[in-house]
């Protein structure tokens, strides 16, 4: 290899390397706008749907192929959806069963309810460690980040 392009190699390697990385990075993370959402296998509407999502679910991005995005969720399970049932609002899911929806952004407050892996919210604002959310029935109230993706 010529002495000029062993100096310029890692040069290259690195931009790409950052270019690759920055790509992941920016994935875009889109929710549910439709009260049900049907996931397929493949970008069309004739494909079989594989399983349904509900409002608020949030997705990530990972691939278009015209009006259809391929994503992955919370499980790392990737489908299809139609950009026309997607928003772009912030949104969060349990991730863990049994998780206490509190009246305030602590422990020391009220337990409100109790719900189970996979149940998603829209987010309302966030303080400190603490996302306050609202389900679709209507429901709210405040989540440790630690309990949700």
């Amino acid at each position: 290899m010529p002495e000029p392009l062993k100096a310029t190699l890692p040069i290259v390697l690195t931009i790409l390397l950052v270019m690759v990385g920055a790509g992941h990075a920016s994935a875009q993370r889109l929710s549910v706008k439709a009260h049900i959402a049907n996931i397929r296998a493949e970008p069309n509407t004739n494909s079989v749907v594989i399983w349904q999502v509900e409002k608020y679910h949030p997705l990530t991005i990972i691939k278009k192929q015209g009006h259809w995005y391929q994503f992955e969720d919370f499980e790392g399970d990737r489908g299809w959806i139609h950009n026309s049932l997607l928003v772009d609002i912030r949104a969060v899911i349990v991730k863990n069963n049994k998780c206490n929806i509190r009246s305030g952004p602590g422990t020391e407050n009220d337990i409100l309810f109790t719900v189970d892996k996979g149940v998603p919210f829209r987010v309302l604002e966030e303080r400190g460690k603490w996302v306050h959310v609202v389900h679709e029935d209507g429901d709210k109230g405040w989540i440790h980040q630690s309990l949700v993706w």
